[in-house]
């Protein structure tokens, strides 16, 4: 997996689980105290987040950061 690979299944992986939680993009920017436009590159891959994003993320969704790197092939269809 490249980083580009890499960054898309972390942000498919967000996605998921915030619309698991039935929260929207932008309710969980707000939540997170990030920009709209942030968090859509984010789930897009079209950036790479620093650890503490994505800790900050897991906070706000009430998961631990390792279910976000829980990606696997079952997870990500």
């Amino acid at each position: 997996m490249d980083k580009k690979e890499f960054q898309i299944a972390v942000g498919k992986r967000i996605k998921q689980l915030r619309e698991n939680k039935k929260i929207s993009q932008v309710e969980l920017a707000a939540l997170c105290n990030f920009e709209k436009s942030n968090m859509s590159r984010l789930e897009a891959g079209n950036t790479n987040p620093t650890a503490y994003t994505l800790y900050i993320i897991a906070q706000k969704l009430e998961v631990e950061v390792f279910e976000i790197l829980n990606f696997n092939s079952n997870s990500l269809t």
